[in-house]
């Protein structure tokens, strides 16, 4: 995946989001991760997010939103979005992530896998944050296993996702290293 050498580009490390015009492509990794991306057709405006949970499920603090959750990181674009002069309810969304990281860890201490349930919860509540809010899914990579390279070119609205599978090697010593 390469970079768009004409335009600015911005990396999203987990809990972060970014929100900017058709000069911009925004990258980022995603494991269990979700990443909601939205982009304003007529406007070349857009903005995409990298939360690591669903919701925070307590009261928010006095420090306010947090781009670490879904629905607060959902929020807070919106607001940038809004600040840019573009309706987000008039944005195409497309939702990438919610990997399997650990395939050959599906059974811990009679658990389920953690990264396969938050990967799952992350990708389910973006879909249901979207519809809930009326914004129009256009595309979905979600699931799966290992981690996804993500690249949207806000110019054109267009997001590139490369899903990464673990090697063999790495899912052999994970399910060896449970027999122990």
């Amino acid at each position: 995946m390469v970079r768009i050498p004409e335009l600015m580009d911005i990396f999203l490390s987990p809990g972060e989001l970014f929100v900017g015009d058709a000069g911009f492509q925004i990258r980022t990794i995603l494991g269990s991760c979700v990443s909601i991306t939205l982009w304003h057709p007529i406007l070349r405006i857009g903005g995409m997010s990298h939360f690591l949970l669903p919701t925070r499920g307590a009261a928010k603090g006095p420090e306010g939103l947090d781009g670490r959750y879904g629905d607060e990181a959902l929020e807070l674009m919106f607001a940038d979005l809004n600040a840019h002069g573009a309706n987000p309810l008039l944005c195409e969304a497309k939702v990438f992530g919610g990997g399997n990281m650990f395939p050959g860890n599906q059974h811990a201490r009679g658990h389920q896998n953690i990264g396969v349930s938050v990967g799952r919860r992350n990708g389910e509540a973006a879909r249901a944050l979207l519809q809930h809010h009326g914004i129009k899914l256009v595309t979905e990579s979600l699931f799966g296993i290992g981690h996804r390279q993500i690249i949207f070119d806000v110019s054109k609205g267009d997001v590139w996702s490369r899903q990464v599978r673990p090697s063999s090697v790495e899912i052999d010593a994970e399910t060896s290293a449970q027999g122990k």
